[in-house]
């Protein structure tokens, strides 16, 4: 029985977060065995703002690949691969940007987001509005049919999914599956700080690799209900980061715990440090296994150099197969054969 194919990726801009976690490495994870999984590092869309630091973008694609590894994937399922070393993505995303108009482009509201979050006014490179075109070719070379994402990435898919529609219409045939989406059971978790935006930049982050010292550290300063002046104040739970946080991370055994908490902080009869001691436990308990592991690769680079070096070499094969395929339908170099 042939599996379906789930390629799902990071752009190595940094470490990765709990948020990433439950936006889309607990998917991974989960679906490595019953799906054929592809993990794309996509170095080259990092370029979009880490232009000039490239030494940088090289360090976190090896980073970013161990932090995928102690989230829980195995090598033996799965094939993560460097976007840059793929040139025949390029060619794909060449293609596809002929059939995308600028004003499509432009109308992309993640990008529209990004350009007004980072300030960036009329100043942002070509290769930052074909972001979702090279994405698109990531996706749609490797054939991806899910696409475990954040929720702030679903309209990148959709972009994708009308250049499959677009250039499977133009051949005649389905070359392309239509990829779908899969949201992560929290699809954006918010910062330690209650923004809804969780970032380095920010500084209300939860890193996947983090020392219990600094997320104890991390827990103890997140914000809280801030028109709660003393712990007999009746405080507000929805919405409070620390309750969002252990509703989030918390096991079945932690339920009554926390169901009673809600109803003590609510009454004004538990303070905010209590709760925050009893959420660091929890983390601890989430992160403890995740640690252990990323320090294993972490001591090993060589291994983790060499699961990519299958897994690209792996995704190339692939990705040259489906270029093939579409030059043919589009004719390209018919002459020449």
């Amino acid at each position: 029985m042939i599996k379906q194919r789930i390629l799902t990726g990071d752009t190595p801009t940094g470490k990765l977060h709990i948020g990433h976690y439950v936006g889309t490495l607990e998917n991974r994870v989960k679906l490595q065995r019953e799906y054929d999984t592809y993990v794309v590092l996509a170095d080259l869309h990092a370029l979009t703002t880490k232009k000039d630091d490239p030494a940088f973008i090289a360090e976190a694609t090896l980073q970013v690949a161990m932090d995928n590894l102690a989230a829980g994937l195995e090598a033996e399922h799965i094939s993560m691969f460097v976007e840059s070393a793929i040139p025949e993505i390029y060619e794909l995303a060449a293609i596809m940007s002929m059939y995308v108009t600028h004003a499509t482009a432009l109308r992309n509201p993640t990008i529209k987001d990004e350009i007004k979050m980072k300030g960036l006014g009329d100043i942002y490179s070509l290769g930052f509005i074909n972001y979702p075109i090279y994405q698109a070719a990531d996706i749609l070379g490797i054939r991806g049919e899910l696409v475990p994402v954040g929720i702030d990435q679903e309209a990148h898919l959709e972009q994708s999914r009308e250049i499959a529609r677009t250039l499977n219409q133009l051949a005649g045939k389905a070359i392309f599956p239509e990829p779908k989406a899969l949201i992560g059971r929290v699809g954006k978790l918010m910062g330690t700080d209650g923004n809804p935006k969780m970032g380095k930049s920010l500084g209300n982050t939860i890193y996947l690799s983090d020392t219990r010292e600094t997320m104890e550290k991390q827990v103890m300063s997140m914000y809280t209900d801030p028109k709660r002046l003393r712990a007999t104040d009746p405080g507000t739970v929805e919405g409070n980061p620390v309750f969002v946080y252990l509703d989030t991370f918390g096991v079945e055994s932690d339920q009554a715990a926390i169901s009673d908490m809600k109803s003590r902080y609510g009454a004004g009869t538990i303070g905010d440090v209590e709760v925050k001691r009893y959420l660091i436990e929890v983390m601890d308990r989430f992160l403890t296994p995740i640690r252990e592991r990323y320090n294993y690769f972490a001591a090993s680079p060589e291994l983790v150099q060499q699961i990519l070096k299958n897994g690209t070499a792996r995704a190339r094969t692939e990705v040259q197969a489906t270029l093939k395929d579409l030059k043919a339908a589009l004719k390209f170099n018919s002459f020449l054969d």
